[in-house]
């Protein structure tokens, strides 16, 4: 009987791969995969949300230098929140402001761009704010 399990033995195992012979390491990287994937869903997330900022700080600086320019020429200065805000894309243009100043010679436009946010339960991640400065007509 012995010599016939021993027998069984050695033909499984020329038959079997040697990983299956081997069990104990096996669905190990499973494990180490869900133990590593709420860190990589945090850096994932992350780097979206670093996108969506530098996207806003972006749209900010176009839409202040539109802005800036139209406010500069004489017939048509107060038209240029609406000038800033078509430069812009509409989600950002949508969550932006205008503030006008300068002197004589030259007029200076603010813009300020409320930065949305993709993680839940957090409304905003602050304002990303850009001026540009144009000399008057």
């Amino acid at each position: 009987m012995r010599a016939a399990v021993t027998a069984l033995r050695g033909a499984a195992r020329a038959l079997l791969p040697r990983a299956a012979l081997e069990q104990p390491e096996r669905g190990a990287s499973s494990l180490e995969l869900a133990g590593m994937m709420p860190l990589l869903l945090l850096v994932a997330v992350a780097s979206i949300q670093l996108g969506i900022a530098g996207y806003a700080v972006q749209q900010a600086g176009t839409g202040a230098r539109a802005a800036a320019r139209t406010a500069s020429l004489e017939d048509v200065a107060e038209s240029y929140a609406a000038t800033g805000k078509a430069a812009m894309s509409g989600w950002t243009a949508s969550r932006s402001s205008f503030a006008l100043g300068g002197g004589d010679d030259e007029v200076r436009v603010t813009t300020t761009v409320t930065i949305p946010s993709i993680v839940p339960g957090v409304d905003d991640f602050g304002d990303a704010s850009r001026s540009a400065t144009m000399p008057r007509d």
